[in-house]
C-alpha cells in the first residue's frame, strides 16, 4: 500500500476538496523522500485544476500527524550504507515541499493531530489553516540528535514572542495545542473526533456565490463553527509555555547562549514540563545548542526563500560532520542513549567550528530558484 493516499471528495455544488493522507502509521507517518516526491506533483496538478477548491492534509492513525523526517535513511547514507547523494536530495525536496505549501494559492487545511515533530512541523507551518487537537504534541527536538530545527523553523521560531522560539529549540520541549495556539503556531483548536465532520461540512458547503469562489471564506466559516463546538475538549488542558512566559523571557534575556543555558539549568522547579526541558538541554548536543542560537540570529531578517536556502546549506554541512549521525545512532539506531558528542558542553564549542557549519558547501545554492 502506498505511503501517501490521495483522495478527491466531491462537493454538492460540483467542486472537489482534495486530500493528502500520510499513510505510514507504523513509523508515526515519518516523512520519506518517496512520500515527498509523490506529494509535490499532485499539489501542482490540483493547483491548476479549477474544480479543486481546497486541500486537506492529514494522516493515518491517531498517534501522530507526522513525527519527523526519515533520519534513519539519512544516517545510513552518511555512514556509507546508502547513496551518498541522498541527504542533499532529501533536504532539497523536503524544503521545496514546505515552501510550496507556504506559497500555495488554495487553502491547505492541516489536521495536526497527535505528534507533530520536526518534518511534521514543516508541513503544519506551511499550511494556510493549521488545526491542532487536544491530543496534539508539537516539538522541534533536533537538539537531541545533533541537528537543528529546520523545515523553515528559522522562519517561524524567530517570530515567536519573548525568546520562546529559541527556548523551545534548545530544549526540544513539547507543547500542547493551547500553547501552540497561544504562540501562533496553530490557527484553530478543534476536537480530535471532529475530523470526519470537517470533511462532511467542507463537501456540503456552498463554494460558489454569484459566480465567485470564496474558498478562504468557506474554510474559515467551517473551521470557526467546529472550533466553537470543540471548546469542552480543551477545558482542562494546561499551558506551560504561557505559565512560564515571563520566566522564559528572563532566561533568554542574556548576552550569550552560554549564559542563557546556565540560567535555564540553574532554575529550581518542581514542574515536570520545565524539568524535562532542563534534562533535554543538559543531555542534548552542545553543537546543536550553539548552532541553533547562531542560525536564528542570522536568519532573523531573511525572506522565507532565503531561510530555506540557508537551511539547505546548513543541513548538508551537518551531514558531513559526525555530530548529527552520532545523535541518530544513539537515539534511533543503537538506542543506547549515550551519544558521544564532539564537545562536552556549550562553553567548549568553538566559534570557528560553528562558522564552518554555517559556510555554504557550494557557490550556487540548489534552491536559488525559490521565490
Amino acid at each position: 500500500m502506498s505511503s501517501v493516499i490521495f483522495r478527491e471528495h466531491p462537493t454538492r455544488d460540483g467542486h472537489i476538496v482534495a486530500e493528502i493522507c500520510l499513510n505510514a502509521e507504523r513509523s508515526l507517518n515519518a516523512l520519506t523522500l518517496e512520500m515527498i516526491e509523490e506529494i509535490l506533483p499532485q499539489l501542482n496538478d490540483w493547483e491548476s485544476n479549477e474544480q479543486v477548491v481546497a486541500i486537506l492534509l492529514d494522516s493515518a492513525g491517531e498517534k501522530a500527524f507526522c513525527a519527523g523526517g526519515d533520519v534513519v535513511n539519512l544516517y545510513k547514507a552518511i555512514i556509507g550504507d546508502g547513496d551518498p547523494a541522498f541527504p542533499q536530495r532529501f533536504f532539497d525536496r523536503e524544503y521545496r515541499l514546505d515552501y510550496r505549501l507556504h506559497t500555495y494559492t488554495k487553502p491547505i487545511i492541516c489536521w495536526g493531530n497527535g505528534f507533530v515533530m520536526g518534518g511534521g512541523m514543516g508541513l503544519l507551518s506551511g499550511s494556510s489553516h493549521r488545526i491542532v487537537t487536544e491530543t496534539s504534541r508539537l516539538a522541534m527536538p533536533e537538539v537531541t540528535i545533533g541537528l537543528y530545527p529546520d523545515v523553515g523553523a528559522s522562519w517561524f521560531l524567530n517570530r515567536l514572542p519573548n525568546g520562546s522560539g529559541r527556548f523551545l529549540a534548545i530544549t526540544g520541549s513539547q507543547i500542547n495545542s493551547l500553547d501552540a495556539h497561544h504562540l501562533g503556531l496553530a490557527d484553530r483548536l478543534i476536537a480530535s473526533d471532529r475530523r470526519d465532520t470537517l470533511v462532511e461540512q467542507l463537501t456540503q458547503a456552498q463554494w460558489t456565490k454569484a459566480a465567485h469562489i470564496d474558498a478562504q471564506g468557506v474554510v474559515n466559516r467551517v473551521l470557526r463553527q467546529l472550533e466553537r463546538d470543540s471548546q469542552p475538549a480543551f477545558a482542562e488542558l494546561d499551558s506551560p509555555v504561557y505559565r512560564f512566559g515571563s520566566l522564559i523571557r528572563k532566561l533568554m534575556d542574556h548576552d550569550t547562549i552560554e549564559q542563557a543555558v546556565g540560567a535555564i539549568l540553574a532554575v529550581e522547579s518542581d514542574d515536570k514540563w520545565f524539568q524535562k526541558a532542563q534534562k533535554t538541554l543538559a543531555h542534548g548536543s552542545p553543537v546543536s545548542v550553539k548552532l541553533i542560537d547562531e542560525q536564528l540570529k542570522r536568519a532573523r531578517h531573511m525572506s522565507l526563500a532565503q531561510v530555506f536556502q540557508a537551511e539547505l546549506a546548513l543541513s548538508v554541512q551537518c551531514c558531513r560532520h559526525r555530530e548529527f549521525p552520532e545523535g541518530v545512532r544513539a537515539l534511533l539506531v543503537d538506542k543506547d542513549n549515550q551519544p558521544q558528542w564532539t564537545y562536552p558542553d556549550v562553553t567548549s564549542v568553538e566559534d570557528s567550528f560553528i562558522d564552518g557549519l554555517l559556510t555554504p558547501p557550494w557557490t550556487d545554492n540548489p534552491l536559488d530558484d525559490l521565490g
